[in-house]
């Protein structure tokens, strides 16, 4: 059985939006973290180090702005979102956060990869 809110998806919050939009023109930050609260997906952190950003035992959707040479030594970016849920998190909040992802990430127009990760050592470049 499908619940309501798997089927229509979270609201987003409209700050949402709008830093996306922000790292994705003025890069002033590398990052942004998102979290469920109260049936709405909202702003949880964002800034340069995104490596220590995601919390150990609670999901969290990201966007990184991923900056990387290529081998012909010319810098690129791509935006990345990330569906974080790590195993030691409750059975209820990933079931959450995978039933409301594809409509949150229809939000960011963008994003160039999507990764799924459960432990940091899966989004090692």
């Amino acid at each position: 059985m499908i619940s309501a809110n798997a089927a229509v998806g979270m609201a987003v919050n409209d700050d949402c939006k709008l830093r996306f939009q922000e790292l994705k023109s003025k890069r002033n930050y590398h990052y942004i973290t998102f979290k469920i609260e109260d049936q709405e997906v909202v702003l949880d952190k964002l800034g340069d180090r995104f490596t220590s950003s995601l919390p150990a035992n609670e999901c969290r959707y990201a966007v990184h702005d991923f900056d990387f040479s290529t081998d012909e030594k010319c810098q690129k970016s791509k935006i990345i979102f990330v569906a974080w849920a790590p195993e030691t998190s409750k059975v209820r909040n990933k079931m959450v956060y995978a039933s409301s992802k594809d409509r949150f990430k229809r939000e960011l127009d963008g994003i160039q990869v999507e990764l799924q990760a459960t432990d940091a050592s899966e989004m090692r470049a």
